[in-house]
C-alpha cells in the first residue's frame, strides 16, 4: 500500500486522503476513498475492461476507462451508464520509460498549470490500486450538472484533419496558427480565449509536453457560445520519450520570422513566442504579462514537484527538464 502524505488532488501537505478543497473540486465534497477496491491490471484484456475502454471517444496510446463514484468508492462505469470521470492507469506498453510514473506526471503537470499559472484545467487527482499502483482520475468537464453531455469538438475535427485525408499521424499535422485561426473563426469572445490558448502553448513548451497535438485542444459549448475547453492531457513527455519541443510538425507558424536563437540551436526562445503572440492578435501589454510569468522557475512549482507522487529520481529529472526549457526560453536573440 502506498503511503499518502499529501492530498492526492491538490497536493496539499498533511492529508492521508483527499483534502476538503480537493474533495470539493473533484467529487462535489463527497467523501471518496482514494484506494480502489479493484486492480485494473487484473482485468487486462478481459471483455469487460476492453468494452469499457472503447466506450470513451478519446484517442491516444494510454488506456482510459469511464468511471463513476458511488457510495464513497470509484468504480468502472457499466455499459450504458453515463460516466462522470475518466481513469487513466499507467500504460501497459512496457517500451515506455518509467511508464508507472505517468499518472503522477500528468497529475503534477495539471496541478502546476492550474495552481501556479492559473490555467483553466480539467479537475483531476490520483487514486491507487490496493497494490499501490497510481491511477490518474479526471472529472469530465463535458458532462453537465443534469447529466447531459455538452457538445465538444477537438481541433482536428474543427480544422478538418483526419486519417483518411491527412494520414495516420494527422493529429500532428499543421501549426498552432491553424488552431488560432479556428478560434478566431468559431469563438465570439476570441480575444479572451486566444490568450488562454497562447499561454497553454507556451506552458507546454516550458513544461516539455511534446504531445500537444490537434486533438489535445478542443472547443466546448458553454451556454450559447463555443469556448476553448479547459486544458487536459498535460504531461512532461520528456520523462518518458525523446519528444520534440512542440507537438505539431509545423511549429508555431509558417508566417513568422524565426529568431537567431531558433536558427542556431533549433529551439524556440521568447522572441519566437512574442512574434507568434503578435501574429495571432494578442495585444502587446497582455502578451508581455504572459511571457514574463515563464522567465524563471516559480517556487510553487518546486513545492508541487516535491509534494508530488513521482519518485525522487523523477522529481529531480522533472525540475532539470523544466530548468533547461526556461534557459532556452530566456536566451536573447541578436
Amino acid at each position: 500500500m502506498i503511503e499518502i502524505k499529501y492530498c492526492p488532488s491538490t497536493l496539499m501537505e498533511g492529508f492521508t486522503t483527499y483534502s476538503p478543497k480537493g474533495s470539493k473540486m473533484l467529487f462535489d465534497s463527497k467523501n471518496i476513498n482514494p484506494v480502489l477496491d479493484f486492480d485494473i491490471d487484473k482485468f487486462r484484456n478481459t471483455v469487460d475492461i476492453m468494452d469499457a475502454m472503447y466506450r470513451i471517444s478519446v484517442s491516444g496510446v494510454q488506456e482510459k476507462f469511464p468511471a463513476v463514484v458511488e457510495k464513497g468508492k470509484i468504480r468502472i462505469a457499466q455499459d450504458g451508464e453515463r460516466s462522470a470521470y475518466i481513469l487513466k492507469p499507467a500504460p501497459w506498453d512496457e517500451t515506455l520509460q518509467n511508464r508507472k510514473q505517468i499518472p503522477a506526471n500528468e497529475h503534477l503537470t495539471m496541478q502546476i498549470a492550474s495552481q501556479v499559472y492559473g490555467i483553466r484545467t480539467a479537475d483531476n487527482g490520483l487514486c491507487f490500486t490496493q497494490s499501490g499502483q497510481l491511477v490518474y482520475i479526471t472529472k469530465r468537464f463535458d458532462i453537465q450538472s443534469d447529466g447531459a453531455k455538452a457538445p465538444m469538438e477537438d481541433f482536428a475535427t474543427v480544422i478538418g484533419r483526419n486519417e483518411q485525408t491527412d494520414g495516420l499521424h494527422f493529429k500532428y499535422r499543421g501549426c498552432y496558427e491553424d488552431i488560432a485561426n479556428a478560434i478566431r473563426k468559431n469563438v465570439a469572445a476570441w480575444m479572451v480565449d486566444m490568450e488562454r490558448f497562447f499561454e497553454l502553448v507556451l506552458f507546454n513548451y516550458i513544461y516539455a509536453n511534446g504531445d500537444d497535438h490537434l486533438k489535445n485542444f478542443s472547443l466546448i459549448l458553454e451556454g450559447q457560445d463555443y469556448r476553448l475547453a479547459p486544458a487536459y492531457d498535460l504531461i512532461n513527455t520528456n520523462l518518458h520519450v525523446n519528444s520534440d519541443d512542440l507537438g505539431l510538425d509545423g511549429g508555431l507558424s509558417s508566417n513568422i520570422e524565426k529568431s537567431d536563437v531558433m536558427d542556431k540551436t533549433g529551439h524556440l526562445c521568447r522572441l519566437d513566442f512574442e512574434r507568434f503572440g503578435e501574429r495571432i492578435g494578442i495585444v502587446k501589454p497582455r502578451l508581455r504579462k504572459i511571457l514574463d510569468k515563464y522567465m524563471q522557475l516559480p517556487d510553487d512549482t518546486v513545492r508541487l514537484v516535491d509534494h508530488s507522487f513521482l519518485n525522487n529520481k523523477m522529481k529531480r529529472a522533472y525540475l532539470r527538464i523544466v530548468r533547461e526549457r526556461i534557459s532556452r526560453f530566456v536566451r536573447i536573440s541578436e
